[in-house]
């Protein structure tokens, strides 16, 4: 699966939208996705929780491992996805679309974000 242009990325995985009204959304790529295998179990932030980019913010469990989710952007948590939460599997199977984890409303823009075609050569390293 290829990753979507539009979207920026982290070293940690993780995908960011644009911000629209300053709330960005975040999910993990589909090449996270294929490293942890089937995943389980989801725990994200709560809403109104206060993230700090590059630091854990949640945990998603595979059947392979346990890993951290880490906040590609500092800010609020202004949403997560239920949906998710319901059904983990989800991750796997829409990672860049009905998979995606919790929005956020973003307190800056951080400079070490990758484009499409930057995370793409970092991941094919």
């Amino acid at each position: 699966m290829s990753n979507p242009q539009q979207l920026r990325y982290s070293k940690e995985h993780e995908w960011l939208t644009a911000a629209e009204d300053g709330v960005s959304t975040v999910g993990i790529t589909s090449h996270a996705a294929d490293a942890l295998g089937d995943v389980v179990f989801v725990q994200l932030p709560e809403v109104g929780a206060v993230v700090t980019a590059g630091e854990s913010c949640g945990e998603l469990e595979s059947t392979k491992s346990v890993s951290d989710l880490y906040a590609p952007v500092s800010g609020e948590i202004t949403e997560i996805n239920e949906a998710v939460v319901s059904d983990p599997s989800l991750v796997n199977s829409a990672p860049f679309g009905d998979g995606w984890l919790f929005k956020v409303r973003v307190d800056g823009e951080p400079d070490d974000l990758l484009s499409a075609d930057e995370y793409t050569a970092f991941t094919a390293g």
